[in-house]
């Protein structure tokens, strides 16, 4: 990113946008810009070939279009680079200004094709959109919940300051070149995370081994799914794990956890924002420190967590609690039992249930095979996966803290209260 020269606006004067340079003007959405809306195309105009119609999802990186074989009036072509506008979409993700990177198409409703007038550059707006779409969604139908929508009117009558032409394009330079910072973390941590995840499958199978455990050389033996080393025991998980999980008779309060499919076990109230769970928690289960925990009912989706959060949880009825034994590591069992093989176990040996959702109890759970390496080699694999969730961590730390300095900056330009020279 260029080294920036930054000055404090010092003459400053009251307008409908907010306290603004003296030499900057005001000005409307409607008055810097024409709003166009797409057209309602249903499932009878869609084909397989032709124009891809450009729906709310295609904004958030789907590639997947259904395509229009008509004659597309003028008004409906989308270019590449055009300004859009979903209003109506999801909060914090499809919602609010959007600049086209994809194919030349026509435009689906719900969606604004923004043309910019003289007095703004299209790179102005965009960015005086972001600042605007929390204001807009605020103000949005039904904004207590996910889905929002706004209408033409909510989005022309807000105001924006409007620094001269030169300004502008000075500070959209400026944000873009934070923006390409960002998107370059983003390609690593992807890239980093495509390889951890390769790393762990060979791992945790035997496929790629850490040199000094090799014992098998290159022997192996087969179960009904995957290959394994030869000098890895074929145990089921009842042989490594018993079940636990008595019912809340302890004293006090203990905290209330829920099981994600992503973080493992989580504090409940912390990680919903409010109380989610039964007033009456007697009949919920402990969860010890170093026991782990699952929804009985929908384990399929990888919804299993290793508890060390705290002395001693609670679960709700529906889980199942267990603890590991010494022949195997909790760390090294977590990776285990959160890979995609095991999610696959899952999903094959789920019963179905009167509801349609499935159960796996802890009786067909301890059935299920697992392929185990030695405590040290176990020791090792845990070790080598957590040094690459370090790194991982890191980095996105470092995202974190380079897109909260461009919300920063970016507040104080669009603002005026910042000035850079043009």
């Amino acid at each position: 990113m260029p080294k920036l020269s930054l000055n404090a606006s010092k003459k400053t004067k009251h307008t409908p946008a907010g306290e603004i340079p003296v030499d900057w003007a005001v000005a409307k959405i409607g008055e810097l810009c024409a709003l166009t809306n797409g057209t309602g195309f249903g499932p009878k105009d869609w084909k397989s070939s032709g124009w891809p119609i450009i729906r709310i999802q295609n904004l958030n990186g789907a590639s997947d279009f259904n395509y229009f074989d008509g004659t597309p009036k003028e008004s409906w072509i989308v270019e590449p680079g055009d300004l859009l506008f979903a209003w109506a979409g999801t909060r914090g993700a499809s919602f609010g200004p959007t600049i086209w990177n994809g194919p030349r198409g026509v435009l689906n409703q719900h969606i604004f094709k923004i043309t910019p007038k003289k007095t703004a550059s299209k790179q102005w707006l965009y960015l005086s959109l972001r600042i605007l779409t929390d204001n807009i969604e605020k103000k949005a139908h039904g904004f207590k919940s996910t889905l929002l929508h706004v209408g033409k009117n909510d989005i022309i009558g807000q105001y924006v300051p409007l620094p001269p032409p030169p300004e502008q394009r000075r500070i959209a330079d400026i944000l873009s070149s934070w923006d390409r910072a960002i998107e370059t973390l983003e390609s690593l941590i992807a890239a980093k995370e495509r390889r951890k995840q390769a790393l762990m499958q060979q791992l945790l199978t035997g496929r790629k081994r850490l040199p000094r455990f090799d014992q098998s050389k290159g022997k192996t033996k087969k179960d009904h799914f995957e290959t394994y080393p030869a000098d890895w025991e074929h145990l089921r998980l009842g042989q490594i794990v018993s079940e636990t999980g008595k019912r809340n008779s302890l004293k006090g309060n203990l905290p209330v956890l829920s099981c994600t499919k992503h973080q493992g076990l989580v504090l409940s109230e912390e990680y919903f924002g409010r109380r989610v769970h039964a007033e009456d928690t007697s009949n919920y289960r402990v969860v010890r420190r170093g026991e782990f925990a699952y929804a009985t009912n929908h384990i399929e989706e990888g919804s299993i967590g290793y508890q060390d959060l705290c002395d001693a949880g609670l679960v709700s009825p529906i889980y199942t609690v267990f603890q590991p034994h010494k022949t195997v590591t909790p760390e090294y069992l977590f990776r285990v039992l959160k890979s995609p093989l095991f999610l696959h176990h899952y999903q094959a040996n789920t019963s179905a249930s009167v509801d349609r959702r499935g159960s796996l109890r802890f009786k067909e759970f301890a059935q299920l095979p697992i392929w185990l390496p030695t405590i040290k080699e176990q020791q090792a694999i845990a070790a080598v996966l957590d040094s690459a969730d370090r790194e991982l961590t890191l980095h996105r730390q470092h995202l974190d803290r380079l897109r909260t300095q461009k919300r920063g900056l970016m507040g104080k330009l669009l603002t005026g209260e910042v000035r850079v020279k043009p």
